[in-house]
């Protein structure tokens, strides 16, 4: 976490660069105004309100105090950003809570609240390519987004008091102020304080604790892989911690709230297994910590947080542990660019669990994928929401875990294995740490394939129907 007083300085030197500049250009900026206002949104046509644009965060340091019996969070935001264009106000996302300050670069900003978009206007122009820095106070009574297809995204409230962050396509913004959109990424620090008879869980590495003799306890979260908004989260609840390492000496923890099955632990103790073949499958393992967040509560989903997934109350076995951590790959390190690129995160990660059942359990996979094409429905085949590729919102978690494997042992029979294990591979190391689309990928397995495939991949990704039979069955895969 970055420290007050380094905080302090960074801000001063921008503060003062920022003036020189509009001092050398001969732009007034005594009073507010200058530049002009960044998008209310990222760009994406399925949550058109979703992120922001006109700058890039690089880094949120979060300084949160939660008290479980209240319900009350209290929070400070820094935010570290760059303008990519010339500024005279930007916005945040925010559901609910009540926006109590800001700062912009050390200075008092304006700002005005419109649904969950927080506008803020700083005393100084942002100008293109200079840093800036943000300082948001709040507080409130979290709240999580209800949407009527996707169900409760955010911050959500366990049944014995404690409370936690998960949603896709997004929840960070239930909890603190943020460009919430998969193509800001950023890298995330968090001092959480709770009551000493709770324990806090969040990604990346824990970096120590401070117990106050108020009865409090702070504990340091740091995660420095750049991670996209949703990916972020915390748990509070009365834990029992596991600790351990992966082979490369990547730390793992794991924290289970109480009367966690012992068959959920049993099959989180093969967690460094289950890296290692799916290192073996993507590439080398891209975080820097590991583990899980296993809740009592049964919600409706398990996600794939950055570093240590949220497992659902109902969902630990093996099989969601292997899908999650897919995501660590496909999904986290690559993230998408927009919404309707979702199937390079849940087809993978779907396959990831047939090519663990290849590997360890002798799954003949060419017999389940011809038992699964056989036996699938018009409504399967044909429905509008069967799209692998722009399937629509609030279409995105359907067709992917289902078709999505189907399609790619298609591709993996069509166009060999040396090829497909080749794509598998590098396609993570290429996009590490950023974003990117589906037709991206198409293009670059017909690169390493060297073959043209528009057909194969109009067949199973963009059209919502029953393939041909000379995609459904290519190669060995006869009916």
């Amino acid at each position: 976490m970055t420290s007050p007083n380094r905080w302090r300085r960074r801000t001063t030197v921008f503060v003062a660069v920022l003036a020189c500049v509009s001092l050398g250009t001969g732009v007034a900026n005594a009073g507010w105004g200058g530049g002009k206002p960044g998008s209310d949104g990222a760009g994406d046509s399925y949550y058109p309100k979703d992120g922001n644009g006109g700058y890039d965060v690089a880094d949120y340091d979060l300084d949160v105090d939660y008290v479980p019996s209240t319900k009350q969070l209290t929070g400070t935001a820094k935010i570290a950003a760059r303008a990519t264009e010339s500024l005279s106000s930007f916005n945040l996302d925010l559901h609910g809570l009540t926006v109590d300050s800001v700062k912009v670069n050390g200075l008092t900003a304006k700002f005005s609240r419109a649904g969950d978009e927080l506008t803020i206007s700083p005393r100084l122009t942002l100008w293109r390519g200079l840093p800036f820095f943000a300082e948001v106070k709040y507080h409130g009574v979290p709240e999580a987004i209800n949407d009527p297809l996707l169900g409760l995204n955010g911050w959500q409230f366990a049944k014995n008091g404690g409370a936690f962050a998960a949603g896709e396509p997004k929840s960070a913004s239930t909890w603190y102020p943020v460009n919430d959109t998969p193509r800001d990424k950023a890298t995330f620090h968090l001092a959480m304080t709770v009551p000493s008879e709770w324990e806090v869980i969040s990604v990346g590495e824990e970096r120590g604790k401070r117990t106050s003799p108020k009865g409090t306890t702070t504990t340091y979260w740091s995660l420095d892989t750049p991670t996209v908004p949703y990916m972020t989260t915390v748990a509070i609840d009365k834990w029992q911690f596991e600790r351990g390492k992966l082979a490369d000496g990547t730390p793992i923890l794991n924290s289970y709230a109480p009367g966690t099955p012992d068959t959920t632990k049993a099959a989180e103790a093969r967690l460094p297994e289950i890296i290692d073949f799916l290192s073996s499958k993507f590439g080398k393992y891209p975080i820097d910590a590991a583990g899980g967040i296993f809740l009592a509560e049964p919600i409706g989903f398990s996600l794939e947080t950055m570093s240590r997934p949220i497992y659902s109350g109902r969902a630990g076995n093996v099989s969601t542990i292997v899908h999650e951590n897919a995501h660590q790959w496909y999904g986290d390190s690559v993230a998408v660019d927009l919404w309707k690129d979702v199937c390079l995160n849940e087809c993978f990660a779907s396959y990831a669990t047939w090519l663990w059942s290849e590997a360890k359990d002798n799954v003949d996979l060419d017999a389940r994928y011809l038992t699964n094409a056989k036996n699938g429905s018009d409504a399967f085949w044909n429905s509008p929401g069967n799209k692998l590729y722009d399937m629509g919102p609030g279409r995105e978690f359907t067709a992917v875990y289902s078709k999505g494997p189907l399609a790619l042992h298609a591709l993996r029979r069509t166009i060999g294995e040396e090829a497909f294990s080749k794509v598998l591979k590098t396609w993570p190391s290429l996009h590490r740490d950023g974003n990117a689309s589906f037709p991206e990928f198409q293009k670059y397995v017909e690169k390493v394939a060297h073959k043209n495939l528009k057909g194969f991949f109009d067949a199973w990704f963009y059209t919502p129907a029953k393939p041909a039979p000379e995609y459904l069955y290519p190669g060995p895969l006869k009916p």
